[in-house]
C-alpha cells in the first residue's frame, strides 16, 4: 500500500466482513497509537446519526472499525431499507474529514473474502452474496468519494492489508 494512513487524525474502515479492517485497525492502533471504537450491527432503535457524531467528538486519534456506512451495504441488502439517508450519510462523512479524517474501502475479491471468513468462523456467506455486497460498498464509496476523500485498499490472495511504516 502506498497510502501512508498515519497522517489522518480519524480512519473510517469499512467494507464486508472478511476485507480486513479488524486486522488492519489493530495493526495501526498498536503503531500508531489509535484507539478503535468498534461498531457492530447496533438495534434498530438507536439514533445512528447522534452515535457517530458522539464519537466524532472524543479526543485523540480515533479508528471506526465499521460504522455508518456499512448501514447504507447492508441496510438496502438485507432489509429493504435504510436507518440514514444519503445527505446524513455526507454530512457524517465531512465530519470525519474536518477532524483530519478519510475514508477508507477494504475490498477484496469475492473469494479471499470467502477463503478469509472460512479460516476465521468456519463458514462464509455464497459467492453471489458477497459478491452483492462486495458491489454494494464499491457503490456507496463512490457516491461518498464525490465529496469526500476515499481511500481504496484492494487485498489481493495472501495479502495482509497493512498500513505504511
Amino acid at each position: 500500500m502506498t497510502t501512508d494512513l498515519r497522517a489522518y487524525r480519524t480512519l473510517v474502515l469499512e467494507g464486508c466482513d472478511g476485507a480486513g479492517k479488524s486486522t488492519l485497525a489493530a495493526r495501526l492502533a498498536d503503531r500508531h497509537g489509535f484507539r478503535i471504537i468498534h461498531s457492530p450491527r447496533t438495534p434498530d432503535s438507536f439514533d445512528l446519526i447522534t452515535r457517530y457524531r458522539e464519537i466524532l467528538t472524543l479526543p485523540g486519534r480515533l479508528i471506526l472499525d465499521r460504522c455508518f456506512i456499512s448501514e447504507l451495504v447492508y441496510g438496502p441488502l438485507y432489509r429493504d431499507s435504510c436507518r440514514i439517508t444519503w445527505a446524513e450519510a455526507r454530512d457524517l462523512a465531512k465530519a470525519v474529514t474536518d477532524r483530519d479524517g478519510v475514508l477508507c474501502h477494504l475490498t477484496a475479491p469475492p473469494e479471499i473474502i470467502r477463503t478469509r471468513l472460512m479460516a476465521r468462523d468456519g463458514e462464509a456467506p455464497p459467492h453471489a452474496q458477497v459478491a452483492a455486497l462486495l458491489a454494494g460498498y464499491s457503490s456507496v464509496f463512490q457516491r461518498l468519494g464525490e465529496h469526500v476523500p476515499v481511500i481504496t485498499l484492494q487485498a489481493a490472495a495472501g495479502d495482509e492489508t497493512s498500513p505504511s511504516g
